[in-house]
């Protein structure tokens, strides 16, 4: 296998296990109670492409602040 392939599937890797460790902190950081946040984690970790996708879609929101200023929130 050519050099450069082999690190653009290390590379490939190394960017889906950061996103998964990013997904996860979200999903840790959310307003959600702990045994749903533990649930999603799991999912992610134990279904990684598909859980990250549905995660995506239907998973707790981290900490939504939103606007700050009356004027922000039209």
């Amino acid at each position: 296998m050519p050099d450069a392939l082999v690190y653009f599937w290390i590379a490939l890797a190394v960017i889906i296990a950061l996103i998964h460790l990013w997904a996860i902190v979200n999903v840790f950081r959310s307003d959600k109670p702990l045994p749903s946040k533990t649930r999603w984690a799991l999912f992610i970790g134990l279904v990684p492409v598909i859980g990250l996708v549905v995660w995506g879609i239907a998973g707790p929101r981290g900490h939504d602040d939103g606007p700050q200023s009356p004027e922000h929130s039209k």
